[in-house]
């Protein structure tokens, strides 16, 4: 059985043997863990997955490639195949009771970020993530303050997770050949935020605010939601810009205000916010 790949997916599948073992070297599987690979492809991380893992839920959308898996791990008793979404997956509900699901996979960079938003929904129940992403975004996710690539995404993202770059991803190691460089990344849930968050949709609206014109320092970003006195009041400088503002400050100003909000008012920045 062929498969070809189909750009409506995303589809780049990983052929590259070496790279193939430095990914599950990574995983660090261990006896009794519950694997999860989201967007299987043509198998490549599958089938060495399946021979260190007791168990491994696959989550794939291609009802095509679904088929073929199928076929090719027909002998398996250790897998399971969802055809489904994944970013409409309820992935609460594979983790066996009292464990936490092992999560990999090589996601498809037009979903990438709003999937890995939808994971963190159900952190509680994951232990780790293994990300094949677009290099740009593996940049994004764990950069720190004071750079360009620092934005949004590293804010929420190291809000739920310790983020870790583990290595760059060559494009001729993927068929068809992607016009961008990859990069894997571990996710580690944080059993407790590093930061105290009164509501986490007003840091997420704040944050969003803040970053969507990063050129503005936080006395005009942030204007509709705090006042420069407010800001300075919490001993942060309303001359800064976004890319300035640790996660500790993001989390200051958010609850400042989460603070001076009315129920009301607090319904109404999540409506205009959604």
């Amino acid at each position: 059985m062929t498969h070809q790949a189909r750009k409506r997916f995303g589809q780049n599948f990983l052929h590259d043997h070496n790279i193939i073992q430095n990914i599950i070297a990574s995983a660090m599987i261990r006896a009794g863990q519950p694997w999860v690979e989201i967007g299987a492809g043509q198998g490549a991380l599958t089938e060495p997955l399946l021979k260190k893992a007791d168990h491994l839920d696959v989550v794939e959308l291609d009802r095509d490639l679904v088929t073929w898996l199928e076929h090719k791990f027909s002998a398996q008793t250790n897998l399971t195949i969802h055809s489904a979404d994944a970013l409409r997956f309820d992935f609460a509900t594979l983790a066996p009771k009292g464990e936490k699901l092992h999560v990999i996979g090589n996601l498809p960079y037009n979903i990438s970020t709003p999937l890995m938003f939808h994971l963190l929904e159900t952190t509680d129940c994951i232990a780790d993530m293994l990300f094949m992403l677009q290099k740009e975004v593996v940049n994004r996710i764990c950069a720190t303050p004071n750079g360009k690539s620092y934005g949004r995404l590293s804010v929420m993202m190291q809000y739920y997770c310790a983020t870790e770059w583990l290595f760059d991803v060559p494009p001729e190691s993927f068929k068809p050949v992607p016009q961008v460089m990859s990069a894997m990344v571990r996710l580690v849930p944080h059993s407790k935020p590093p930061v105290e968050v009164d509501d986490i949709k007003t840091l997420s609206k704040l944050v969003s605010e803040a970053f969507s014109q990063r050129r503005k320092t936080l006395r005009n970003s942030l204007k509709k939601s705090l006042s420069e006195t407010e800001i300075t009041n919490l001993g942060i400088d309303a001359n800064l810009r976004a890319e300035n503002v640790s996660l500790a400050e993001f989390a200051l100003l958010s609850n400042a205000v989460s603070r001076k909000l009315s129920p009301v008012e607090t319904a109404a920045l999540f409506k205009i916010s959604e």
